[in-house]
């Protein structure tokens, strides 16, 4: 018999234990949970990590077949001319299909004179517009203005062409050509630059577009580049009492160098390249008789754009074809020259610092 008077006794802690064994192993359970979620959220990310890397390195490799089966494609369809002709196609003046005597020396003198003078043209120009963006105009101006030279960037190189034949051609016949003969055309070594009759087309007003189409794309990169400049080290020139010109000379232009060159190097890509403009105003003689900028020339683009439609199978389309070649080699040299050229002044660097 049970003695009311007796107190009960504590239960065993048994549903204590079931408790306390139910949470651990919800605990358990929610661990493994969290773990299997955390494994399944690090294959995912091993998984598309591997998939970006494997993407990212098939573009790449695919970027360099296209260019080796570019030189190759170029390579196998100027052999013919290649083996005729061999190193001296570089050196000949010869132009002469109906003969089948062919040689590169003029168009790739008129490619190279006229690239030259873009640059020497277009770059201080460039330079300025940039300087003017960033240091120098009214704040309600920029943006506008920013967008006109954008805006010159994007109207295509025909434009350019015709504009060039209709309406800049006369104006530089009668105006600026006897004027640089006048004054250039007098001086010893280089008078003989600005000799000869004022035909408006030749080389230097090839060059003189040239520079007027590649001006936006140098001026639009070199302005981005020299907005990322810390505005802290400009303040700090100008603290201690720099001049415009020398923050933009000492400090803006050493930092972003890397841009300005990657902007001149594409501006000189634009210049070696263009094909419409040039073909209008350059005159599309091979013939170099003068050193005179202000005659009548040829460029590699201009007499692929006028002949490669109606070149004859053989040696003709073959000569077409390696001048191409060379046009491609021309641009690699470039493009390797400004490589070496950004080691060289990182090393400058070094040594200074």
């Amino acid at each position: 018999m049970v003695d009311p008077n007796q107190e009960p006794k504590a239960e065993p802690a048994f549903g204590l234990h079931l408790s306390t064994g139910g949470g651990s192993s919800a605990a358990a359970l929610s661990g493994a949970a969290v773990a299997t979620i955390e494994s399944r959220t690090s294959a995912a990310r091993t998984f598309g990590d591997k998939l970006f890397a494997g993407s990212a390195r098939a573009f790449a490799i695919l970027t360099l077949l296209l260019l080796g089966g570019i030189m190759v494609s170029l390579t196998v369809a100027s052999w013919p001319s290649i083996q005729a002709f061999g190193i001296g196609f570089l050196f000949s003046t010869d132009w002469n299909p109906p003969m089948e005597q062919f040689g590169a020396l003029i168009p790739v003198y008129g490619t190279l004179v006229t690239s030259a003078i873009a640059l020497l043209i277009a770059v201080p120009v460039s330079f300025g517009i940039a300087l003017f963006l960033t240091e120098l105009s009214p704040t309600w101006l920029r943006r506008p203005l920013g967008t006109a030279i954008e805006l010159l960037a994007a109207i295509p190189s025909i434009v350019y062409g015709m504009w060039g034949l209709l309406v800049f051609v006369p104006i530089f016949a009668d105006y600026v050509q006897p004027f640089l003969q006048a004054t250039l055309g007098n001086v010893p070594v280089i008078g003989a630059l600005f000799a000869g009759p004022p035909l408006g087309i030749g080389l230097l007003c090839a060059g003189i577009i040239l520079a007027i189409m590649i001006i936006p794309y140098i001026a639009s990169v070199m302005r981005d580049v020299f907005e990322v400049t810390p505005p802290m080290l400009k303040e700090s020139a100008y603290g201690v009492g720099c001049t415009t010109w020398e923050v933009m000379w000492g400090v803006v232009l050493p930092y972003t160098k890397t841009g300005v060159i990657g902007g001149v190097m594409l501006g000189l890509g634009r210049a070696l390249g263009e094909t419409m403009a040039v073909t209008f105003v350059i005159g599309n003689t091979n013939f170099l008789s003068s050193p005179s900028l202000f005659d009548p020339g040829n460029s590699i683009t201009s007499a692929l754009a006028n002949e490669f439609a109606e070149a004859d199978p053989g040696l003709h389309a073959s000569s077409l074809m390696e001048l191409g070649l060379i046009l491609f080699v021309i641009t690699m040299i470039v493009l390797v020259v400004s490589k070496l050229l950004l080691r060289q002044l990182a090393k400058g660097e070094g040594a200074k610092s």
